[in-house]
């Protein structure tokens, strides 16, 4: 289950919606524009920051073999933010472009998904909230970048 939150599946899934709104639905362009720059930006980020912090993830390992979850989830000294989450926060937040039904399945997804790095013993909880809410922080961002109306080229012109 942790692999839906996994930053390869997530720019496949970014690109894929991308190309189709270039193909058949031009109305959606600016926010698939904006899902694929978050989903790279949120790919990026938690890597550059796992270079500057030294968090050591929580241990699997006990006398009887690795107790739940996967042997091993990335470097042991990159605890710190959890990628996974980082991706869920900003697909979350992102969430408030859907109508409200698929808004609140697509944060209960989020929030599931970011959970299992916990369960899995792969991140420390304080990895995860830290990694969703920088997510969230992402996308805000860059709404009013990706998602502006951009001005025609008359009204640019005009003093």
């Amino acid at each position: 289950m942790t692999w839906g939150a996994d930053e390869h599946v997530l720019i496949a899934l970014a690109a894929a919606g991308w190309l189709y709104t270039r193909l058949r639905q031009p109305q959606q362009r600016r926010v698939a524009d904006h899902i694929l720059m978050v989903s790279l930006a949120t790919a990026v980020l938690p890597h550059v920051l796992k270079s500057v912090f030294d968090q050591t993830r929580p241990d699997r390992l006990t006398v009887a073999g690795h107790w739940r979850g996967v042997p091993f989830s990335g470097r042991s000294r990159d605890a710190f933010p959890s990628g996974h989450a980082v991706h869920m926060g900003a697909l979350a937040s992102a969430a408030d472009l859907l109508p409200p039904a698929r808004r609140q399945a697509v944060r209960f997804v989020a929030v599931a998904l970011s959970l299992t790095r916990i369960v899995v013993l792969a991140h420390w909880a304080s990895d995860v909230v830290a990694g969703f809410t920088l997510g969230v922080a992402v996308e805000r961002l860059f709404r009013p970048f990706t998602l502006a109306k951009r001005r025609s080229k008359a009204s640019r012109t005009r003093p």
